[in-house]
């Protein structure tokens, strides 16, 4: 089960897995953008992918659509996946921003968990994989709900890795850098407006301080984040792994 799988990064790692064999569930809010992207999945040694519609700012309906998905259908993997808060500086940030981001994205991924977990311990093997934000290792300016966030998520992560390791269960975190999406360029967007500049030279900065001297791209995410469900990683588990063209200055 893939989220946030209708377009971006969530939707590059659900082609990967379905290249590696997989039968994919695809989740999202938009029904529209889920039938196109299950018409473009790979079938690989499985047929059937599908999908389900769920909207992650109710993580109640989230939690409903995943039992009733676990409740027939064997879910080995699990993809944590979803787009990001608007940014802005922490101090300026209402309380609000704080409770809508927190339950989109752990208490979201927290629910999916609980209805994936049983069965994965059942067989002895999973794989969950959330997607963050290089933020976790260092703070990224104008991002304050969101490293806020996202740090909360990555405690969660590594704690949920230590308690389900005994059952064969493997719980990583993969962190993208600046990558090709649609909230990357809305970023951009904003960062030129407020800087009375164009976009053009917003981007040109922004890939400049990477040293790999451009932005990521989603298929390149989304391998990462196939690896981490192959058996070649079965012995990684509990670990932050930036993709990011070598720009999180930490280790």
């Amino acid at each position: 089960m893939v989220c946030g799988a209708s377009q971006g990064i969530g939707l590059a790692a659900a082609r990967e897995l379905a290249m590696l064999g997989a039968r994919v569930t695809l989740m999202a809010r938009n029904a529209d953008k889920l039938m196109d992207a299950v018409k473009g999945l790979p079938e690989g040694d499985h047929e059937g992918h599908g999908y389900v519609v769920a909207d992650f700012s109710k993580y109640e309906e989230v939690r409903e659509v995943a039992q009733k998905l676990t409740a027939h259908t064997k879910i080995d993997i699990l993809i944590n996946n979803t787009g990001g808060p608007k940014g802005g500086p922490i101090s300026s940030a209402e309380v609000e921003e704080f409770t809508r981001t927190f339950e989109q994205h752990l208490l979201c991924n927290h629910v999916l968990a609980q209805a994936v977990l049983p069965g994965m311990r059942e067989r002895k093997n999973g794989r969950i994989v959330n997607v963050i934000s290089t933020s976790v290792k260092a703070p990224l300016n104008g991002l304050g709900v969101s490293n806020t966030i996202r740090g909360a998520v990555a405690n969660w992560s590594k704690t949920l890795a230590n308690e389900e390791g005994k059952h064969g269960i493997r719980v990583n975190n993969v962190l993208p850098g600046a990558t090709n999406t649609g909230r990357l360029q809305s970023i951009i967007e904003a960062k030129a407006k407020k800087g009375g500049v164009s976009t053009e030279a917003i981007q040109k900065s922004m890939a400049g301080a990477v040293p790999a001297g451009r932005f990521g791209e989603p298929e390149e995410i989304g391998g990462a984040i196939a690896f981490l469900c192959t058996p070649a990683a079965d012995y990684i588990s509990g670990i932050n792994l930036p993709v990011d063209g070598g720009r999180t200055a930490s280790l």
